[in-house]
């Protein structure tokens, strides 16, 4: 979401949520909150970011300063928001099987991995590309404990029931780890 459209006709929060948005990936820039009142705080934090680019240290948004936000805030904001979703499914039909080597059992694989920190029945894998017996066992009991028929191999059913439990068991260790 492009938040300078979000506060379009409210030119100090757009700023006040740029600076913020910039401080969460600069160490040195103040913080501020964007309540759309140019404050005390507003300006200190302006000021920190004009010293920062080496800007005139007004306090003031001339035209270079707000560019240079604007420019920075972009940045930023790749750092800050979450990223796409990676849209992979198998083929209508495909099957992948055990010994078979395929670019997507090295997702599988760390789909797997992920979800054995969290859940003791699923052993770790290790990323080969190959559809070994090790994460024939992890995908067997990933399949038990998910209620699909157990074969060990990938089909659309336990591919769509892995990206989904890869999504939660994600989101689950990000919240743990405070990443």
């Amino acid at each position: 979401m492009d938040h300078r459209h979000s506060y379009a006709g409210k030119p100090i929060r757009s700023l006040q949520t740029m600076l913020r948005t910039i401080a969460q990936v600069e160490p040195d820039q103040e913080n501020v909150i964007p309540d759309g009142i140019y404050s005390d705080q507003t300006t200190s934090a302006v000021k920190c970011f004009q010293r920062r680019c080496d800007l005139p240290v007004t306090g003031i948004v001339n035209q270079e300063t707000w560019d240079r936000m604007v420019e920075d805030f972009d940045k930023a904001r790749i750092d800050v928001e979450r990223a796409a979703p990676v849209q992979i499914s198998l083929a209508p039909g495909q099957v992948i099987h055990r010994g078979e080597e395929n670019h997507k059992i090295f997702l599988i694989q760390s789909m797997l991995l992920v979800i054995s920190f969290l859940v003791d029945e699923i052993p770790e894998v290790e990323h080969t590309g190959v559809l070994d017996a090790q994460t024939q066992r992890a995908l067997l009991a990933f399949q038990l404990l998910s209620g699909l028929p157990p074969t060990g191999e990938v089909d659309k059913q336990t591919w769509k029931a892995l990206t989904l439990q890869f999504a939660s068991a994600s989101d689950e260790l990000s919240r743990r780890t405070g990443e």
